[in-house]
Protein backbone atom coordinates (compact mmCIF):
# COMPACT_ATOMS: atom_id res chain seq x y z
CA UNK A 1 0.00 0.00 0.00
CA UNK A 2 1.25 3.78 -1.12
CA UNK A 3 0.76 6.20 1.92
CA UNK A 4 0.71 10.22 1.14
CA UNK A 5 0.95 12.54 4.17
CA UNK A 6 -0.29 16.25 3.69
CA UNK A 7 -1.81 18.84 5.19
CA UNK A 8 -4.92 20.39 3.45
CA UNK A 9 -6.72 24.16 4.73
CA UNK A 10 -9.86 24.93 2.70
CA UNK A 11 -12.42 27.32 3.95
CA UNK A 12 -16.20 26.20 3.16
CA UNK A 13 -15.62 28.86 0.54
CA UNK A 14 -12.90 26.86 -1.25
CA UNK A 15 -14.21 23.45 -0.64
CA UNK A 16 -17.99 24.56 -2.63
CA UNK A 17 -15.59 24.39 -5.69
CA UNK A 18 -14.95 20.69 -5.11
CA UNK A 19 -18.79 20.22 -3.84
CA UNK A 20 -20.47 21.81 -6.49
CA UNK A 21 -18.41 19.70 -9.09
CA UNK A 22 -16.42 22.78 -10.66
CA UNK A 23 -13.56 21.33 -9.40
CA UNK A 24 -13.27 17.18 -9.59
CA UNK A 25 -9.77 16.59 -8.00
CA UNK A 26 -7.89 18.08 -5.11
CA UNK A 27 -3.87 18.21 -5.48
CA UNK A 28 -1.91 18.50 -2.25
CA UNK A 29 2.12 18.70 -1.47
CA UNK A 30 3.56 16.11 0.72
CA UNK A 31 4.84 16.27 3.52
CA UNK A 32 7.76 14.91 1.87
CA UNK A 33 8.03 17.00 -1.08
CA UNK A 34 5.71 14.98 -3.76
CA UNK A 35 2.73 15.93 -5.33
CA UNK A 36 -0.80 14.18 -5.02
CA UNK A 37 -3.96 13.72 -6.76
CA UNK A 38 -7.10 12.18 -5.45
CA UNK A 39 -10.96 12.57 -6.68
CA UNK A 40 -12.78 15.74 -4.65
CA UNK A 41 -15.30 13.08 -2.87
CA UNK A 42 -13.18 11.39 -0.33
CA UNK A 43 -13.02 15.05 1.23
CA UNK A 44 -16.80 14.62 2.07
CA UNK A 45 -16.39 12.77 5.60
CA UNK A 46 -13.52 15.57 6.56
CA UNK A 47 -16.07 18.77 5.71
CA UNK A 48 -16.65 20.64 8.86
CA UNK A 49 -18.08 24.41 9.48
CA UNK A 50 -14.47 26.19 9.00
CA UNK A 51 -13.94 23.80 5.74
CA UNK A 52 -11.32 21.08 5.49
CA UNK A 53 -8.61 21.59 7.53
CA UNK A 54 -6.01 19.41 8.96
CA UNK A 55 -3.36 16.53 8.41
CA UNK A 56 -4.10 13.68 6.28
CA UNK A 57 -3.61 10.53 5.18
CA UNK A 58 -4.48 9.10 1.75
CA UNK A 59 -3.40 5.23 1.19
CA UNK A 60 -4.45 3.16 -2.03
CA UNK A 61 -2.78 0.14 -3.56
CA UNK A 62 0.36 -0.13 -5.82
CA UNK A 63 -1.80 0.77 -8.63
CA UNK A 64 -3.44 3.82 -7.31
CA UNK A 65 -6.78 2.47 -6.64
CA UNK A 66 -8.59 2.08 -3.81
CA UNK A 67 -7.98 5.21 -2.15
CA UNK A 68 -8.38 5.82 1.30
CA UNK A 69 -8.59 9.29 3.17
CA UNK A 70 -8.05 9.53 7.06
CA UNK A 71 -7.64 12.14 9.02
CA UNK A 72 -4.11 11.86 11.01
CA UNK A 73 -4.35 12.17 14.57
CA UNK A 74 -1.61 15.05 16.01
CA UNK A 75 0.45 14.36 18.62
CA UNK A 76 -1.18 16.63 21.32
CA UNK A 77 -4.83 15.05 20.23
CA UNK A 78 -3.27 11.77 20.59
CA UNK A 79 -1.80 13.04 24.31
CA UNK A 80 -5.05 14.44 25.72
CA UNK A 81 -6.74 11.30 24.84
Amino acid sequence: MKQFVFSLNLTTQEYLQYYRGSVDKVVAQCVDGRTVQFPAGLLAPHVTSWGVRGEFVLTCDEDRKGAQLMRRQSHAMAAAL
